[in-house]
């Protein structure tokens, strides 16, 4: 039963950091680029369509972390 108790940890870690680092990277992101708009509402459109992507980018490391918990779990 050790062997269990120290694979649900890890998964639980694992998916715990990523998710905390994607989170606040995300609200970073989103925060700053709602000041860019703020400050100049005429390129709105160019800044939101970068912050999309970059979110999107950002999001995909909590999804790494997903599967590599998902892989602890039942591999």
């Amino acid at each position: 039963m050790e062997i269990e108790a120290a694979r649900l940890m890890a998964a639980g870690i694992a998916i715990g950091f990523g998710v905390m680092g994607s989170g606040i990277g995300e609200g970073i992101l989103a925060a700053k680029a709602m000041e860019a708009m703020g400050r100049n509402p005429e390129v709105s459109g160019s800044i939101f369509t970068r912050m999309i992507v970059a979110m999107a980018i950002t999001e995909s490391s909590a999804i790494y972390a997903v599967v590599v918990s998902l892989i602890i779990l039942f591999v």
